[in-house]
């Protein structure tokens, strides 16, 4: 074969590079191999991105129902021959499970595989949603809900271990925001629409929707999601889980209810101090744990306790102004719930906007600016909200209520990844369950505090107290935004 100045040759199984002076084997790289690598890089994305529909479907299926029937309790309660302060307990009660157990789930998944534990997670929110759909009275149905939503804690740390596990750093934020949707977004999806759906097709159908959901859920899970890494020689911390779940659930029933039995009530405070005692000793334990189930030292860390902090902070003020203006447009302003319903989409539905392209603003001006914007966001919600009044127009509503979604939208995702990022990989699933506990710490006092407000300030006029209590979240905004300014940029 003559060689020329330069020429190539292709015997379809490499590619060589020939020279005049000879041959310059610049590559020799067989065409098969190049296919076997476009196929697995091709098939690897489109994995994640399967990987991360199943997760994500998941956690919407079960977020979505634990705030279902906020506003139609009185429903449910006429159909079991109940109260609707009894019934109240199908929210309360599922939303304290949700939060205190995330941590124990999380710490399994760390030990044991956060595969199995998603999975069964999954499984036990399908067959106790299955239940609450035959529930034969109140009591039964507020444990049927309890349970599926204990079961269902263990989805949100287990997803997220699997998202900063399949991207990297620097690619986290992404997939994230689209997390953050999911977990924040879901639960005022539920509320919105509750009623509609209720009205269409009955409470109880919607729990037999949601049973077979999370069984088809607990198939392809099972067969998509590849086992975590497990650790070894480590010890399930048996005495840090049940100090650090009855201390949550005490100071949390304390914080929900106090506006019903008063804040400063015998009950509300003896409760309350069991709880704090509780939690005394959970650090006490956790201290001289070997396998501590929270390490402590995470919350002298910068870019764990402050990013934690900052989202519970807009948190309170994020869900604790939700449940309260749908009840300044009812009672304050006389608006009919069709109405309020139009009205208050406004903010999932922007968040749901928002929080996809969160990645590309925390890319472009960092997490440290994207989380301080995003409480800021918050706090002008809040301070727009509070000056709602008789004859405000509709869109100054749903402005004051989109200013929230933007704020969240932007700032949870970014604030998560740098919590990810600062902790090992083999703690990311009880990093999340901590995040996922304070945030429902949070969400719950900002309810109860609102409201206790609202309760207590209504000699000054109806919509008046509605205003202070949404000036306590403008505070707990503030709280929000020097927080997350304190955190160091990722590099």
């Amino acid at each position: 074969m003559s060689v020329g100045d330069k020429r190539e040759v292709d015997d379809s199984s490499r590619l060589t590079v020939l020279d005049s002076g000879g041959v310059d084997e610049v590559s020799v790289i067989p065409w098969s191999l190049l296919l076997r690598r476009k196929l697995v890089q091709r098939v690897g994305v489109s994995r994640r991105k399967a990987t991360l529909v199943v997760l994500l479907s998941c956690v919407f299926t079960v977020s979505f129902m634990i705030t279902l029937l906020v506003v139609s309790l009185k429903t449910v309660a006429d159909d079991l021959g109940s109260t609707t302060g009894l019934i109240s307990w199908a929210i309360t009660a599922p939303m304290l499970a949700f939060g205190v157990v995330g941590p124990a789930f999380g710490k399994v998944g760390d030990l044991w595989g956060h595969k199995r534990v998603f999975v069964w997670g999954l499984f036990v929110a399908g067959i106790f949603a299955l239940c609450t759909a035959v529930a034969w009275d109140a009591t039964s149905m507020i444990i049927f809900r309890t349970l599926s939503a204990a079961g269902g804690s263990a989805l949100g740390p287990a997803a997220m271990a699997y998202i900063n596990r399949m991207f990297d750093p620097s690619e986290r934020v992404r997939p994230l925001g689209y997390w953050s949707f999911v977990t924040a977004g879901a639960p005022v999806l539920g509320v919105v629409g509750g009623v509609p759906l209720v009205a269409l097709f009955g409470w109880r159908t919607m729990f037999f929707v949601q049973a077979p959901l999370c069984l088809i859920g607990c198939l392809i899970a099972g067969w998509l999601l590849s086992d975590t890494e497990r650790k070894s020689n480590v010890k399930f911390d048996v005495q840090g889980a049940i100090f650090l779940g009855l201390g949550s659930v005490l100071v949390l029933l304390a914080i929900n209810r106090g506006p019903s039995w008063g804040f400063l009530s015998t009950r509300t405070f003896a409760v309350a101090l069991l709880g704090v005692a509780a939690l005394v000793v959970f650090v006490r334990v956790e201290r001289r744990a070997s396998d501590p189930m929270l390490p402590l030292h995470w919350f002298g860390t910068r870019n764990v306790a402050f990013p934690v902090l900052s989202q519970a902070m807009t948190n309170f003020a994020y869900m604790g102004g939700f449940m309260i203006v749908p009840q300044l447009l009812e009672i304050g302003l006389g608006f009919s719930t069709a109405h309020i319903g139009w009205l208050i989409i406004a903010r999932p539905l922007v968040f749901s906007i928002v929080a996809p392209f969160s990645g590309r603003i925390a890319t472009r001006i960092g997490e440290r600016n994207a989380g301080v914007i995003g409480a800021t966001c918050v706090l002008a919600s809040m301070l727009a909200l509070s000056r709602i009044d008789v004859g405000s127009p509709n869109w100054f509503i749903a402005f004051g209520l989109s200013l929230s979604g933007v704020g969240l939208g932007i700032a949870s995702p970014a604030l998560t990844a740098l919590l990810a990022n600062s902790v090992e990989i083999a703690d990311l699933g009880v990093a999340s369950a901590v995040q996922q506990l304070l945030n429902q710490m949070g969400a719950v006092l900002g309810a109860a505090v609102m409201v206790g407000i609202h309760e207590a300030t209504l000699g000054s006029g109806v919509v008046k107290s509605f205003s202070y209590a949404l000036l306590a979240g403008a505070i707990t905004s503030v709280i929000g935004i020097f927080a997350a300014s304190a955190v160091r940029p990722s590099a």
